[in-house]
């Protein structure tokens, strides 16, 4: 097929790994980036006229290479390479660079491209725009409006980054065993990250940052098929399948937050559910548990409940207090007060959270809780100091109108116990 749907796609497809064997190849992330583009645009004018090259990687790579090679002759003032027609016929230098696609040498580009986008010199918003820009491919200005600044704001973010590893000397040689394990958690953390930017959005962000959580789910199913038997990997996949599968279902027709417990589950994906329960499923048969799993393993719960009422909150409240002990952090313990509180009450939650207001004195989500459970005990006063604090602290629009929503109905006797607002999104990486 050669028409322009299917070009974009091949395009897309093949662009972590042509962009990671020109790295290697020229070891300059912009000599790369261009080369690739280049290739891209010999791609546009070719396909189209001549067919779908075998392996459309390959095809890239060797285009791109040339491309490279063909602009540093120029700059230096040699002989440019032969014109395009006459190196048309690329079937067998095309042959040499597919045989090591799925290879153990393929597999090291990607790791590298990742390894690199993920630096440790770079502080976790340079991480994302320079993984999004360079692996993803997407545009200065779509990675800008995702994170809602200004264009020329996020292309200095990226070209300080860019000059930060260019700084560091990072080496281009294939990773070695211990490095590939202590960074393959810093490369899974930028992809969970790239994720909660898209799920964050408010109703009137999300035409333009849920495609976040559709990359991040792109690049985590990149690192399944180079990790295709780490479990926290799977864990990782698995968990951003099952949120994002409830996407249809978290606001409503107005824009206001839905909670999970009143959302319509016939607008959950069944085929991502289906397809993250399988990927949890078969990581725990490893028997290697990680925090990946362990969260994952709580929205397979909620995902395989047909109605709030069948939800396993005593499992829920297990998984917890195991993901607690991985990883110690106030925010675990206040997503278990919401499972606390369905098996114990509010007043054995409201304790369980009491400590955690030092830490958590400017989060929005501690407030919102906090406001709920005091709600359902009756403390009327207590629970509007806590929303009306939370309000203060909402991200977006859509979180402050859920919590005015609750603080209405403190003014309107109810003789029904209202839910706390919201449970507390499990980031391990705040």
């Amino acid at each position: 097929m050669t028409d322009p749907a299917w070009i974009n796609t091949a395009l897309s497809s093949a662009r972590p790994q042509a962009v990671a064997a020109l790295l290697r190849y020229f070891r300059n992330l912009d000599t790369a980036e261009e080369a690739f583009q280049e290739a891209c645009l010999r791609a546009l004018r070719s396909w189209p006229e001549k067919g779908p090259p075998r392996d459309p990687a390959a095809w890239l790579i060797f285009v791109g290479r040339n491309s490279g090679i063909d602009a540093a002759r120029r700059q230096s003032k040699q002989a440019p390479l032969p014109a395009e027609e006459l190196v048309s016929d690329l079937e067998d230098a095309e042959a040499n660079i597919a045989e090591r696609l799925d290879g153990q040498h393929y597999r090291d580009d990607i790791l590298r491209l990742l390894f690199i986008c993920c630096h440790p010199d770079l502080p976790a918003t340079q991480q994302v725009a320079l993984a999004l820009r360079i692996v993803s491919g997407l545009s200065v200005k779509q990675i800008a409006r995702a994170f809602l600044v200004g264009e020329s704001a996020m292309e200095q973010r990226i070209t300080r980054a860019k000059a930060r590893i260019a700084n560091a000397d990072v080496p281009f040689e294939a990773p070695g065993p211990v490095e590939r394990s202590e960074r393959v958690a810093a490369v899974l953390a930028m992809v969970y990250l790239v994720f909660n930017e898209g799920y964050s959005a408010g109703a009137t962000e999300i035409a333009n940052r849920a495609p976040l959580c559709e990359e991040a789910i792109r690049l985590a199913r990149l690192l399944l098929r180079l990790f295709q038997t780490e479990p926290e990997v799977m864990g990782l996949t698995a968990l951003l399948l099952l949120q994002h599968a409830r996407a249809a279902a978290r606001f409503d027709a107005n824009g206001e937050l839905v909670l999970m417990d009143d959302q319509d589950r016939t607008l959950w994906n069944k085929a991502l559910i289906d397809e993250g329960l399988a990927l949890i499923d078969k990581a725990m048969r490893h028997r290697r548990p990680g925090p990946y799993q362990i969260q994952s393993a709580i929205a397979a719960l909620h995902a395989r409940a047909a109605k709030p009422e069948d939800t396993d909150w005593a499992e829920i409240d297990l998984l917890y207090s195991v993901l607690e002990s991985m990883t110690p952090s106030p925010v675990v313990t206040l997503n278990r007060a919401v499972a606390f509180a369905k098996l114990r009450g509010p007043e054995a939650a409201l304790k369980l959270i009491e400590p955690l207001a030092p830490k958590l004195s400017g989060y929005f989500h501690f407030f919102g809780v906090k406001g709920g459970l005091l709600m359902q005990l009756g403390r009327t006063d207590e629970a509007r100091e806590a929303f009306d604090r939370a309000i203060a602290l909402a991200n977006t629009a859509a979180e402050a109108a859920h919590i005015r929503m609750h603080l209405d109905r403190l003014s309107v006797p109810s003789p029904t116990p209202v839910k706390a607002p919201a449970k507390a999104p499990s980031r391990q990486l705040q």
